[in-house]
């Protein structure tokens, strides 16, 4: 396993992290905290999850997982909050009432005293930046949270942040979460050189575009029952045409290496400028070994022409960075999400 330094930050971390939107979920807790374990056993020191995974139910695995397991200090523990946590009118948001009041309960479902990258899940452009930035401010000085980072923010936003950040000395955000995959890499055009410019650690989720990346789907046949996409329409601007003929065009280069399209998609990504860490979400152990295996595959810069030849630089087939970024803004930037 390879550690790299968390953006500017002189924190290392494992270049896979392990994401636990699925535990309390798709897979049982038993299993999550199994997943946990063998995780740290293969070298990942660094774990994401949020407030919203399962209303709390993931933080409270993790939590549990960690404190059996008495490795809290063994890892660099990450969660996230802004997003909708109940019904009522301050359940959600960036403001330092629901900020202060959703760290607190993450700490408690956590079973610790700190958090260490805390992350601003989703835009909310209702509460004033400084507000945003200064409550994160007090955390810190509390020794609540140690870090803080965003995840699907634009970058002109990020920049504007950082400006506020260090006009009023306040912490500065290290860490960005966007989509990013081989069949989606619209994170080429803007948002990758501007994290490398403002020492920002990239830590890309979705690595397997929700399974498209894993040829569970195959171009002219029947997608199985039981997966994401199964009833897909025609005009999913995800699992399109452009996306399958990838998939027929990235299975042979994965052949030639003997490995699979999922650690093929890993390696590639993992080793992108600017990354940081990816995510992976493994909903089994079986899942989770195989992405372990993944840092083993070597890619040569003629692989990498010819995956560039595929998907170019900056391009996409499957709609990722502009659906979660772009859109809810475009559509309303002022409602409650």
């Amino acid at each position: 396993m390879e550690y790299r330094r968390l953006g500017r930050s002189g924190v290392r971390v494992s270049s896979l992290c392990l994401g636990t939107m699925n535990f309390g979920a798709s897979t049982d807790e038993e299993t999550s905290v199994r997943i946990i374990h063998q995780a740290l056993e293969g070298g990942i020191n660094f774990i994401d999850t949020a407030d919203v995974y399962g209303r709390g139910v993931s933080e409270e695995i993790v939590g549990k997982a960690l404190a059996q397991g008495g490795r809290r200090e063994e890892i660099v523990l990450a969660t996230k909050a802004v997003a909708h946590m109940g019904k009522g009118p301050n359940d959600h948001g960036a403001s330092r009432y629901h900020l202060i009041r959703a760290c607190e309960a993450s700490l408690r479902r956590l079973k610790t005293d700190r958090i260490d990258l805390y992350q601003l899940h989703i835009v909310d452009l209702s509460t004033p930046l400084d507000e945003v930035l200064e409550t994160l401010g007090v955390l810190v000085k509390q020794g609540k949270i140690l870090y803080t980072g965003t995840s699907k923010w634009p970058p002109t936003l990020i920049v504007e942040a950082l400006g506020i950040s260090d006009r009023r000395g306040l912490p500065r955000f290290i860490t960005e979460q966007p989509p990013y995959n081989m069949v989606d890499r619209c994170v080429e055009k803007e948002l990758v050189w501007m994290c490398i410019r403002q020492g920002i650690g990239i830590i890309p989720w979705g690595p397997l575009a929700y399974g498209i990346l894993t040829g569970t789907y195959r171009k002219g046949q029947l997608f199985p029952e039981g997966h994401r996409f199964s009833g897909a329409k025609e005009d999913n601007a995800r699992i399109t045409p452009a996306a399958l003929e990838v998939v027929e065009k990235l299975l042979p280069l994965a052949a030639a290496h003997g490995c699979s399209l999922p650690q093929l998609a890993h390696s590639w990504l993992v080793n992108r400028p600017g990354v940081a860490a990816i995510l992976i979400g493994p909903r089994t152990e079986e899942h989770l070994a195989q992405a372990l295996a993944s840092m083993d595959v070597q890619l040569t810069a003629e692989d990498l022409a010819a995956i560039d030849a595929i998907v170019p630089p900056g391009t996409y087939v499957s709609d990722f960075y502009h659906d979660n970024v772009y859109a809810p803004l475009v559509a309303d930037p002022f409602r409650d999400r």
